[in-house]
């Protein structure tokens, strides 16, 4: 892919357009840099010309490429104009892909994407493998180039695989797909389809690793043109194929190989994380990596911040932070994670969809809800008469009152099914903000 020389616009100046901007800047690309905010840090932006505040048409006069950041809106006028002007549109995932001639790991999904991506870079480093390892995570791929690495283990989402045409993952993982992001997408089958663009670029060379135990992952198998490796608690009923699955710990089957990973000293809370693990070890042996660096990684993973981590015991109460919950079927995950009566911190910006799945859950486990921020008049008509709810408005009135109401024994459990973003920056500030609270009690 040429750059030296080419008139190249970027859309969106967040965390991912400003490192697309700067590798840009160092092939000789001669850029015009784009945000709708008005004001925005700017010392980190190379020389072009930037415009802030709107979007006009008329800027893409001359440009011969458009790097559109993962937020922005498919509804963007100038994203539109230029895909009229058949000017070529694509994300900083797929430009950097294009300059990377190492193996990518892919690792896509509703939920659990964060945790296998870092997972599995974990077992890579641990094998000798220089890795990078990010993508939606947070440290864009466009960094990885020039690195010296041998691997990439990236996170993608569906907004970025939205922007695609070459991006072409070594081994791709679908984790699950559940409601989400009703905000951007029409339904479950539009955001469905943008997930499954992950394996549009294979060939039988690579991997497609698939829940089976998800309908709606588990019928692209007859899509995908890579080799097939199955993930899933049960037992596959057809023996022979490329699988994992839970049995006195971790067994599988590749090719002739029949074996078990171990999972001593594996911490990580439910179900979801098993399943995590399975996933995570499925791609590890995708990429020839041998069991005793898998089995240490995974006695030796803590986690993520945020994902049903705890936070503090208190006078027989545990506090859990959840805040990565941004969707129903997280928080139907973390409420399974816990026999003790629950107390469920709930709410904050709405993404569309509905709450009813949490209806019996929370009748059966959760003794109170608390639902603060702007969804909450929405999420109680959908919760109420389930369980005790109360609204508040803040999460500061909601830790404190659930401290009110906690006995010994209760968890009291942040997990809020909706975005952060009418209150805090996103998720990890919401979690500190539970975090600080907590210990502050």
């Amino acid at each position: 892919m040429e750059l030296c020389g080419k008139r190249v616009m970027v859309v969106g100046l967040g965390v991912s357009g400003n490192a697309a901007a700067r590798f840009l800047s160092s092939c000789g690309a001669s850029l015009i840099m784009t945000d709708i905010r008005g004001e925005l840090p700017t010392d980190a932006l190379p020389e072009g010309e930037l415009y802030l505040g709107g979007e006009k048409p008329a800027w893409l006069r001359g440009v011969d490429l458009v790097v559109v950041s993962p937020g922005i809106p498919r509804t963007s006028e100038l994203i539109q104009a230029a895909r009229a002007a058949e000017i070529p549109v694509i994300g900083e995932l797929e430009l950097a892909s294009r300059f990377i001639d190492f193996p990518i790991v892919g690792v896509t999904g509703t939920n659990g994407k964060s945790t296998v991506t870092s997972l599995i870079g974990a077992i890579a480093t641990r094998a000798g493998v220089r890795t990078f390892v990010g993508g939606n995570l947070g440290i864009p791929l466009v960094e990885a180039i020039g690195g010296g690495f041998q691997l990439a283990v990236v996170e993608v989402s569906s907004y970025q695989l939205e922007s695609i045409q070459r991006f072409k993952p070594h081994v791709a993982i679908h984790l699950n797909l559940t409601y989400d992001h009703l905000d951007r997408y029409h339904d479950l089958d539009e955001y469905g389809r943008a997930k499954a663009r992950i394996f549009e670029n294979q060939d039988p060379g690579d991997w497609a690793i698939l829940n089976r135990e998800d309908p709606l992952v588990w019928r692209l198998r007859e899509t995908v043109r890579a080799k097939l490796f199955s993930f899933g608690i049960a037992k596959p009923h057809a023996s022979t194929d490329p699988a994992i699955w839970d049995e006195h710990g971790l067994r599988f089957i590749l090719g002739e190989i029949n074996g078990t990973i171990g999972l001593e000293g594996f911490r990580l809370r439910g179900r979801v994380n098993r399943t995590n693990a399975m996933a995570a070890v499925g791609a590890a042996l995708a990429l020839n990596l041998a069991s005793d660096p898998i089995e240490r990684t995974l006695a030796d993973f803590r986690g993520l911040p945020h994902r049903l981590e705890f936070v503090r015991e208190k006078n027989g109460v545990v506090f859990v932070d959840d805040s990565k919950g941004t969707n129903v079927s997280a928080v139907l995950e973390a409420v399974a994670a816990f026999d003790t009566p629950i107390i469920l911190l709930a709410g904050g910006l709405h993404k569309g969809g509905s709450y009813a799945a949490l209806r019996e859950p929370l009748r059966r486990k959760v003794k109170l809800v608390l639902i603060y921020g702007t969804a909450r008049e929405i999420m109680r008509a959908a919760l109420n008469g389930a369980s005790r709810v109360e609204c508040v408005e803040t999460l500061n009135e909601a830790v404190a009152k659930a401290a009110v109401h906690a006995q010994p024994g209760d968890t009291v459990l942040l997990s809020p099914a909706c975005a952060s973003f009418d209150q805090f920056q996103n998720y990890a500030e919401r979690g500190r903000a539970f975090q600080d609270l907590v210990r502050a009690l």
